[in-house]
């Protein structure tokens, strides 16, 4: 402390300015180091302003001339170890390069977390997609497959080469599924708006031939619509079974009504030719017809209109029935009158919401209306039908009006539609979505219910064939591709085969297996497209094949997994065992042998592999915590060895031996304390001091009490009885050496000069003592004991009238020369 104090003392004089009287002139000499500081110092800012390396940007953080050079340079620096350098060199000597050397470093280690943190996000991404390309699990796939994009976006242009290359691999191959999956759609929904414009169709015919079959026969239909029914139903028929199946009884339905309703509509059209003829034989205009001629020409017209047996007959055959000689139609006999006049009231309500239905233009509702009123009429007797006939008639008019209606309602959209084909079939486009349009087109022609216009089905079905045209050649090369594919499954198959007869399950490389396993999948789903049919039994041999090999796979997967469970079973044992080291060995040993296990299912070996860590990782805890604990042991240890360390170093040569031994007691108190390595050699180095500086105390007391006895041994005032027991027999061990001899000797052990005219004589006792194998080698214990020796000497066996006193204080002077000795020792 007064070293420091007087140091500041003395810089503050330095600074102060002299004496305008006395102030000294630069020399030479001062202006040439100031002018060399100068020009460094440029050449150091020259150095920063050009583009220096990063050893010249370290040279100038630790040896810069001004703080502001060696910060910029610090600031400058980039290199992760050489900051590191200057922040061990900077440490307790620059704060301010120290300070930007930390923040540097800190933002440094920032940046490396961020883009550790970023590599992890990136592997997560390539790994999930990789996952969702093989994934048989298909919920939420198309949703999930966004998410991956979405979030790869963000980290694309910090991904490596290799790492975008499987990420869009994995994308290549979710979207050739996404695909797949599309298409399955696409195709199962057309297939279910097939069956339903089937259904539809079947429904349509069979209602359109009920009411046929219930209506009036009197009643003229409407050849024009029943026509363009006909061929409205048929365009839809061929549609709804276009590339694909049909059930034959579905099929042989709508033959079956469709054979009816062109038997019904080519009858009424014969009818309507010869009802001139069946009107001159059931009212001959001359005499009486000859009976034959007539009956004859009655049963050719008969067999003309060949009307069907399904339908009543008009009343023109019947009376053609009547000359030809053959019978009426038998009619059934009558039901109850109540029950019919009930049905007969019930048809009046059905005609009543068939009337409001088409006042409405409500076609939908008409036609339900209408076929439950034909299934109604049916019911009836002729009695009672025939007053409802002719309203019935009236409505069954206007719902085929409103139909065509509907009908020409539909015919602009239908030509809108034949000229987008036709300009579609005009316009270059690549084939898929040409093939696309042209049946999105398709799709809308068939919502609209086809046409009854054959000239207009005839123009769209042109220029759908021509658009289509170009798409041929594509589809042709597509199914060669479809060939080949399947060609490559069938090669698949075989390979797969040959591996299955020769594998010996009891010796096989189970990794190689899963290998074989899993490159058959990626190949099998590599030769896409195929085609269906065609691959329906490929597709059925592969399963099989694929089964075979999963069962042996499979059990070796649970085989291998139940291993692990027992792993985890054990390591979650050791969680609590004691002795820790031995948790933490075994817990070990368990790692090793958990990497030696083989094939196991990935989502199962997952969730194994999650509570073997989280084990593992309580084990470790425990490590961690007993170290965490044990440092803050230290820590407490090391603060309250800290007042006594500095109280100890506060201790110097002038403390009492009470002070010594107390801080002595307190330094030995700190032994069993769990203290840090740095705060333990302290101590150590603090007891070592401050027992050499009780020796030393003691060692200072005792001489002191010898030098007092020496000095009253020559003065004749010395008490005999206040001197050691053991003392006589340590004066005898030296012999009988007179007093100056016995000075001598004691300034020889103490390394002091003798005067002058001793110099002889000590030289003679050197050489004995050398002789006698004594030397000056001797160690501090043998010192003290040899002096004690001369000192008991000359306070016992010496004669008081030949010791003087300035032998005596000679004698004083060589032991107070040892004390220094003793005293530089212990410091």
């Amino acid at each position: 402390m007064a070293a420091f104090i007087q140091k500041l003392f003395r810089t503050r004089k330095a600074n102060t300015p002299a004496p305008a009287a006395i102030r000294r002139e630069p020399t030479p000499g001062n202006l040439e180091k100031v002018n060399r500081q100068d020009d460094k110092h440029e050449q150091q800012v020259e150095i920063l302003k050009s583009a220096p390396s990063e050893g010249q940007l370290e040279e100038l953080a630790t040896g810069g001339m001004t703080s502001g050079i060696r910060i910029e340079a610090t600031e400058a620096l980039a290199d992760k170890a050489a900051l590191q350098r200057v922040q061990k060199l900077a440490k307790g000597k620059d704060k301010g390069v120290y300070q930007a050397v930390r923040q540097k470093l800190q933002h440094i280690r920032d940046e490396e977390e961020q883009q550790r943190q970023l590599a992890d996000t990136i592997q997560t991404l390539v790994r999930n997609a990789t996952d969702q390309a093989r994934s048989d699990d298909t919920k939420l796939y198309e949703a999930r497959f966004e998410a991956l994009l979405q979030k790869w976006a963000d980290v694309e242009s910090q991904a490596s080469r290799e790492q975008t290359t499987d990420f869009l691999q994995a994308v290549h191959q979710i979207r050739e599924r996404l695909g797949l999956m599309h298409a399955e759609k696409e195709q199962l929904r057309q297939q279910q708006e097939q069956r339903s414009q089937r259904a539809d169709t079947l429904s349509l015919l069979e209602g359109t031939l009920n009411e046929l079959k219930q209506q009036d026969p009197d009643l003229e239909p409407s050849l024009a619509s029943l026509d363009a029914l006909q061929k409205t139903q048929e365009n839809r028929w061929l549609e709804a079974t276009r590339d694909t199946q049909v059930d034959k009884q579905e099929q042989k339905s709508y033959e079956n009504l469709m054979q009816s309703l062109r038997a019904y509509i080519a009858a009424v059209k014969r009818l309507s030719q010869h009802k001139e003829e069946i009107t001159e034989l059931q009212n001959p205009v001359e005499g009486e017809p000859d009976e034959e001629a007539a009956t004859q020409k009655a049963r050719e017209v008969l067999e003309a209109v060949d009307w069907p047996k399904d339908f009543r007959r008009p009343s023109l055959l019947d009376g053609l029935y009547r000359i030809a000689g053959k019978p009426r139609s038998s009619k059934p006999a009558q039901p109850d009158t109540g029950e019919q006049k009930q049905l007969s009231d019930a048809l009046r309500q059905t005609l009543d919401k068939l009337d409001t239905a088409l006042e409405a233009r409500q076609l939908k509702e008409s036609r339900q209306h209408f076929k439950a009123a034909q299934q109604q009429l049916k019911n009836l007797d002729h009695r009672h039908s025939k007053p409802l006939q002719p309203r019935m008639h009236l409505l069954g008019g206007q719902l085929r009006e409103l139909t065509d209606w509907q009908g020409f309602a539909t015919r602009p959209k239908q030509i809108s539609l034949c000229e987008q084909m036709e300009y579609l079939a005009d316009q270059p486009m690549e084939p898929e979505a040409k093939a696309e349009r042209i049946k999105e087109l398709q799709n809308e022609w068939r919502d609209l219910g086809g046409s009854s216009d054959r000239d207009l089905w005839s123009r769209f079905k042109k220029a759908s064939d021509l658009a289509y045209e170009p798409c041929k050649a594509y589809f042709s090369a597509k199914s060669g591709l479809k060939k080949a594919n399947l060609e490559t499954r069938k090669t698949i198959c075989e390979e797969l085969r040959t591996f299955l007869d020769n594998a010996d399950w009891q010796t096989i490389d189970w990794k190689a297996a899963e290998r074989i396993h899993q490159t058959a999948r990626e190949e099998w789903k590599a030769a896409w497209p195929v085609e269906f049919r065609d691959n329906r039994q490929v597709q059925k041999l592969f399963d099989d094949l694929l089964k075979q090999l999963e069962e042996p796979l499979d059990e070796e997967r649970r085989k291998n997994e139940a291993l692990k469970q027992a792993i985890v079973e054990r390591a979650e044992a050791l969680i609590e065992h004691e002795p820790l080291a031995e948790a933490m060995n075994h817990a070990k040993s368990l790692q090793s042998e958990w990497t030696s296990i083989g094939i196991t299912r990935h989502r199962e070996d997952r969730k194994l592999w999650q509570a073997f860590r989280k084990a593992c990782d309580q084990i470790f805890a425990r490590r961690d915590a007993h170290k965490n604990e044990q440092e803050q042991l230290t820590r407490e240890a090391d603060e309250k060895a800290e007042p006594v360390i500095a109280t100890s170093k506060s201790l110097g040569v002038g403390a009492s031996a009470d002070t010594l031994q107390a801080s002595l007691t307190d330094l030995n108190a700190l032994t069993n304390e769990p203290l840090s390595s740095g705060a333990r050699e302290q101590v150590h180095d603090e007891r070592n001091r401050l027992a050499a500086l009780a020796a030393n105390r003691k060692l200072q007391e005792q001489i002191e009490t010898w030098t007092h006895w020496i000095t009253a041994r020559s003065t004749s005032t010395l008490d005999n009885d206040a001197l050691p027991g053991h003392w006589a027999e340590l004066a005898a061990n030296i012999g009988q050496p007179d007093p100056a001899e016995l000075v001598i000797r004691a300034e020889i052990l103490a390394e002091v000069p003798s005067p002058v005219e001793d110099q002889g004589r000590r030289m003679e006792i050197q050489v004995q003592r050398l002789a006698e194998g004594m030397g000056n080698a001797a160690g501090d214990k043998d010192k003290s004991q040899q002096l004690e020796m001369l000192v008991a000497n000359w306070c016992v066996v010496q004669p008081v009238d030949v010791v003087s006193e300035p032998l005596a204080q000679r004698l004083g002077r060589a032991l107070e020369a040892v004390l220094g000795h003793e005293g530089q020792s212990s410091r």
